[in-house]
């Protein structure tokens, strides 16, 4: 069957496909690498007011985001985020610049983003990265709807208590085969 458009030596399936994605405005790859090699607001905050996690242990993906709320012209907004990241690069790289959008949003603003905004300054992901979006955006609403009393004031004292980590998590998970490698690159 003929493909429309293309040139005899493209009309091969193979070849098609390379010409589609070509065409295709995939994943900015400056952006990604400026993303993986200084990541903004990665670890654990040992203060935050809510705390979402998502992810599968046995597969090895997991997000797990923080939020720091605080009060802004009568609104109460995110202050902070950070996270950690199990997982491939893209989801690092989409959680980092994720914390950065959300600040100073309200609550019911973030529970608003998708995974394709909170991706966007990385330009349109491939489809085999979507689930790297998605992953943060679930942890982030994860955290949003774990938060306690949202129409209330932040507590002074944290009311979450510090759960296992991420590594515990996959530790926990009774894998015995497979390896997780973190490199951070200055």
């Amino acid at each position: 069957m003929p493909i429309a458009g293309l040139s005899a030596d493209e009309k091969t399936p193979g070849l098609a496909a390379a010409r589609i994605l070509r065409m295709s405005a995939f994943m900015d790859e400056a952006t990604l690498q400026s993303a993986l090699s200084n990541p903004q607001n990665l670890g654990e905050m040992p203060d935050a007011d809510a705390v979402g996690t998502v992810g599968s242990p046995d597969c090895g993906d997991m997000v797990r985001m923080w939020l720091k709320y605080k009060e802004q012209d009568g609104r109460k907004v995110i202050d902070k985020a950070s996270f950690q990241s199990f997982g491939c690069q893209t989801a690092i790289a989409v959680a980092s610049l994720a914390t950065e959008l959300i600040r100073g949003k309200t609550k019911e603003e973030a529970l608003q983003m998708s995974a394709a905004e909170l991706s966007a300054p990385l330009g349109a992901l491939p489809p085999m990265k979507i689930h790297c979006g998605q992953m943060v955006e679930g942890a982030l609403k994860a955290a949003l709807e774990a938060e306690q009393g949202s129409a209330a004031p932040a507590p002074a004292t944290p009311s979450i208590t510090t759960g296992p980590t991420l590594a515990d998590a996959l530790n926990a998970s009774g894998k015995s085969a497979g390896k997780i490698k973190i490199v951070l690159q200055s």
